[in-house]
């Protein structure tokens, strides 16, 4: 008898709905302050999902959800990675 796999969920910072975590694109902030975007999703630190569309990549950079979750500033360049990465797994 063959099990599935539980698959692992995590909730959007912004939606705060639970997705499956290949839905979501992962936020890192390391122990230096330095925030990137996690594209193996398995860096050290402490990190912050966003779904992976466009809108809600939006919606984060108006209500500094990130900022928020990661206790730090969030820098533009990041949401840039964000929608970079959105549009290439829509693809």
């Amino acid at each position: 008898m063959a099990r599935s796999k539980k698959q692992p969920l995590r909730k959007c910072v912004v939606t705060q709905e639970m997705k499956p975590k290949k839905e979501l694109i992962r936020v890192v902030r390391n122990k230096e302050g330095e925030v990137f975007v996690d594209h193996t999703g398995k860096q050290n630190g402490r990190g912050a999902y966003v779904s992976n569309s466009l809108d809600v990549i939006d919606q984060a950079e108006q209500k500094q959800s990130l900022n928020r979750h990661l206790n730090t500033q969030v820098d533009a360049s990041i949401y840039q990675d964000l929608r970079k990465a959105a549009e290439e797994s829509s693809s």
